[in-house]
């Protein structure tokens, strides 16, 4: 029974560890999309974009509260180990006129406790405040947008220089072994007398150039891959796989016309205009700060006198055990008559804020226009690069193939095989710049145009 029992724990807890796996949202495996989204639960640029947006909110409440009852409770023991003395004029008591008489009034012991509450009823820095947190919540909302916007650019270009980078040593290695077979073939003919030692080394020349660039290509893939991690938030020593292929034409595309820029889906021009919101609301906030404060308040304690030491001792028919009740309801009237014209000098300054901002606002719609356009006509010029780089990769190729040909059949020089060899991996190292230079111009037109994040 009890092997019985223990089989069925460890089929339970293999079948829960089954769906757990079963479960894992894609492990160390991840496309583009899904190390996008990696990043933006785990990029501490962007987690704190999210935590700021947290404390805006408890910022806000923290306002509001403001404006809610503020109830407070207090105790107090006083222990008067000099009792003060007050002077009375000695004529009560018979004395001269101009005479006093020193007397010690109170007991030794004295303790208040009470509860008091207050109630602000009107006050325009309260109003102008509640506005402005609004607006700050906003603010940090948009700086997300911004920061996920950032982030979506930065893990997308490191992504695609991984996979760039891996399909280039994918032509190395073809090459490799292409021109390996050309050195081996060559030092047996080498061997046979049919060609000169010097053909041999051109080709182990080649081939050395070759293979040491296949290892720089290697750890330039292993440094591209740290730093994709580190875009994503991701540890360093785990391992990771890149699943998706890098499809050219989902790339290309025509030529962009230089249109019009929509500049409000710019973050930045969005966070301009809250913080416009905020100083206009900051104007206006001046404008009201002549208006009086109004506020109400209650206190209801107990008093307690006594010449020993025994507070909790009550009677209610010995004044000296008793405890003597204080009630207090009244309101205040803050009212601002005359500042020294500071009031008058704020609002100045906040004006002048005011129209500061909004001459950033129409600079930032000049240079987002600028800077779409130029991203416009930078992508425009990769696609031609690219263009031109693919067919000059094409013509390289078919003349290492023709020279490779005619070499085969005894009519071709080594010098043409070592010549065609380089023209090609020149060709190549052409074609994959422009083909990352392209993907970025594009990645930063989507983003000057505020269209890289839905």
């Amino acid at each position: 029974m009890k092997q019985y029992k223990k089989h069925l724990i460890l089929s339970a807890m293999s079948l829960l560890l089954i769906r757990a796996q079963a479960q894992e949202p894609g492990g160390n495996s991840f496309s583009l999309q899904q190390a996008i989204e990696y990043s933006l639960k785990h990029s501490p640029n962007y987690l704190n974009a999210e935590l700021d947006l947290k404390s805006a909110e408890y910022r806000k409440k923290e306002i509001t509260g403001m404006g809610l009852p503020q109830v407070s409770g207090s105790i107090d023991l006083k222990d008067y180990l000099n009792i003060p003395t007050s002077l009375l004029p000695g004529q009560i008591f018979g004395y001269p006129a101009g005479t006093f008489i020193p007397v010690k009034f109170g007991t030794k012991y004295n303790s208040t406790v009470g509860i008091s509450a207050s109630q602000l009823v009107f006050s325009s820095d309260y109003i102008f405040g509640v506005k402005a947190s609004d607006q700050f919540l906003n603010l940090s909302r948009i700086a997300i947008s911004r920061s996920k916007s950032d982030v979506t650019a930065q893990v997308s270009k490191a992504y695609y220089n991984v996979i760039i980078n891996k399909e280039r040593v994918k032509y190395l290695d073809a090459n490799i072994a292409r021109l390996k077979k050309i050195m081996d073939d060559t030092k047996a003919y080498g061997k046979a007398g049919f060609v000169e030692l010097i053909d041999v080394e051109r080709l182990e020349v080649q081939y050395n150039n070759l293979a040491s660039e296949r290892e720089k290509t290697d750890r330039f893939i292993e440094l591209s891959t740290n730093m994709l991690k580190f875009q994503m938030g991701y540890k360093l020593g785990d391992p990771i796989q890149l699943t998706d292929s890098l499809n050219v034409k989902n790339e290309v595309t025509e030529n962009l016309p230089l249109l019009q820029a929509d500049v409000s889906k710019r973050p930045e021009y969005q966070l301009l205009m809250a913080q416009q919101t905020l100083l206009d609301i900051d104007v206006q906030r001046q404008k009201w700060s002549y208006m009086p404060t109004l506020a109400a308040y209650f206190s209801h304690n107990y008093n307690a006198q006594r010449q020993e030491f025994n507070l909790l001792s009550f009677d209610k028919n010995d004044p000296n055990k008793q405890w003597f009740k204080i009630t207090i309801l009244g309101a205040t009237l803050n009212l601002n008559i005359f500042t020294g014209f500071q009031r008058m000098n704020r609002l100045q300054q906040a004006k002048i804020a005011s129209l500061k901002n909004k001459n950033m606002l129409a600079n930032v719609q000049l240079g987002a226009q600028m800077e779409a356009n130029s991203a416009s006509v930078s992508y425009n010029n990769a696609i031609t690069s690219f263009n031109m780089q693919k067919k000059n990769i094409e013509l390289a190729q078919h003349v290492y193939d023709v020279v490779q040909k005619k070499y085969k059949e005894g009519v071709g020089s080594n010098l043409e095989i070592v010549n065609a060899e380089t023209s090609l991996k020149e060709a190549q190292t052409n074609y994959y710049n422009a083909l990352f230079d392209m993907i970025v111009a594009k990645i930063d037109y989507q983003k000057a145009t505020g269209t890289l994040v839905k």
